[in-house]
């Protein structure tokens, strides 16, 4: 057995996150920095979209593409120029705050008008995105990121050192980096300080050398089936239950918001300011809401580390989530599950661990294939929470079932386990009407018998084909 020095190392970026307790000074100078960062943003925003407009004025003008306006680059480098240039008369203040402030800002601008752009070109999948937009004092989450300059850890493991914002006092114990950063096995990238639900947190993007792992059970297949009802049900039986932390939250976020609309809050029309008791409210809402992330989010960690360092393969479905937000009847539930997230973190768990991540095709009918024949049913409501399959008649629980699909969907996997995967000769789309005739393979049961799921939930191999 070779040692924990012995083994290969796996290099990675990991950020750690820390609660911090500022000072009513150390709170202003950090505000001060996010609002630099805010002025830089809008100030640059302003310029480009100034430029856009006067060249599409010249164009509409008959003026030809040599003799327009000079374009502004929308590159940080190129943002970066045009704010030196401007910042004496733009924000005389401007030494009162470190540069990084502002580099946040147009470094957050550059990010938005590339992703814009590649979004209209078709360089970028998915959603389309929108044009960079202005940002609100009242409503933006302040936070300021810092690349250069001094930036530790002091020895006392309670205190953190940033530049220009000089030594702040943590919430809690930073030995988790601490340790890493004194064997040499992390190396800080950059660290950012931000508000979130009233409480201000400093994460550090670190690069780190993890020693590579072996999962406890690296030949073991498990299918994750995700759902409202319950969160995930594994091919193995076992249940994982929902815990709903918004809807539990729901009534009392409810009262906070009742509350808050009863106080006199801001108007941008007659330039009134919000009451102290309105920003208490606010203040009681929003760490209602970081409530709910938090413990979403802490019970969605708990799960993913436990799958990714007991299975060596782990089988998962690409659900179309935005689809299904577009459910009001389940879009709250839907909300509340973090789909996405446990993805994510499965994704990279299982890196981390030595294992692997396989994720099945949008179109793979997982809830409507018995595990046992491999026959597919054209039609299953969702009321039907007993899979009854009529062919060799298995009755089984509906999650479990398609748990069990998934996880025998591993064996149509490449090595590497990277892709949507679907197995030979898939439907697409489900057929109007019938069962679906499958194409069995070898080492498969005949469908006139019962029980052939194997032990752990791996179940036979079988692909849906098209209806003859």
């Amino acid at each position: 057995m070779l040692g924990v020095a012995d083994r290969e190392r796996l290099s990675v970026m990991q950020s750690y996150r820390f609660a911090l307790d500022l000072t009513p000074r150390q709170e202003r100078v950090v505000l001060a920095h996010a609002g630099a960062a805010r002025v830089a943003h809008n100030w640059a925003l302003a310029r480009v979209k100034a430029v856009m407009d006067q060249r599409a004025a010249e164009r509409t003008y008959g003026v030809d593409e040599a003799s327009l306006t000079p374009p502004l680059g929308w590159s940080l480098p190129a943002l970066r120029r045009a704010w030196n240039a401007a910042k004496p008369v733009v924000a005389p203040w401007w030494r009162e705050c470190s540069k990084e402030a502002y580099n946040t800002g147009l470094e957050a601008l550059a990010r938005g008008l590339k992703n814009w752009s590649d979004s209209r070109g078709g360089r970028r999948a998915g959603r389309a995105v929108g044009f960079p937009r202005f940002k609100s004092r009242r409503r933006s989450t302040p936070s300021v990121r810092f690349t250069t300059g001094a930036i530790r850890v002091e020895r006392d493991r309670r205190h953190v050192v940033l530049p220009r914002l000089g030594r702040l006092k943590l919430h809690e114990s930073a030995r988790k980096l601490a340790r890493r950063l004194d064997a040499a096995t992390a190396r800080i990238v950059s660290a950012m300080v931000r508000r979130d639900g009233g409480r201000w947190h400093v994460s550090f993007t670190c690069a780190v050398q993890r020693v590579q792992r072996v999962p406890a059970r690296p030949d073991a297949t498990v299918g994750v089936d995700l759902g409202v009802r319950h969160l995930a049900v594994l091919s193995t039986g076992e249940v994982e239950p929902n815990p709903g932390y918004l809807h539990t939250a729901t009534r009392r976020m409810r009262r906070l918001a009742r509350r808050m609309s009863r106080r006199v809050g801001p108007d941008r029309r007659t330039g009134r300011r919000p009451s102290k008791r309105w920003e208490t409210a606010r203040g009681q809402l929003a760490r209602a809401h970081a409530r709910v992330v938090n413990l979403r989010r802490d019970g969605l960690h708990k799960l993913t580390s436990r799958l990714a360092r007991e299975y060596g393969t782990i089988v998962v479905e690409d659900l179309n989530v935005a689809g299904m937000l577009a459910n009001r009847r389940l879009a709250r539930r839907i909300a509340d599950t973090g789909f996405a997230e446990l993805r994510r973190q499965l994704a990279y768990k299982t890196a981390w661990n030595g294992g692997r991540l396989v994720v099945a095709d949008r179109w793979y009918p997982s809830s409507k294939t018995c595990s046992g024949c491999g026959t597919v049913k054209t039609k299953l409501a969702l009321s039907e929470r007993t899979y009854t399959c009529t062919p060799c008649g298995l009755v089984l629980d509906r999650d479990v079932n398609a748990a069990r699909n998934l996880a025998a969907l591993a064996a149509e996997a490449s090595t590497a386990g990277s892709g949507p995967v679907a197995g030979r000769g898939a439907d697409r789309k489900t057929p109007l009407a019938g069962l679906v005739a499958v194409k069995r393979q070898p080492g498969t049961a005949t469908a006139g018998k019962t029980g052939t799921v194997p032990p752990q939930g791996r179940t036979s191999n079988h692909v849906p084909t098209n209806a003859s």
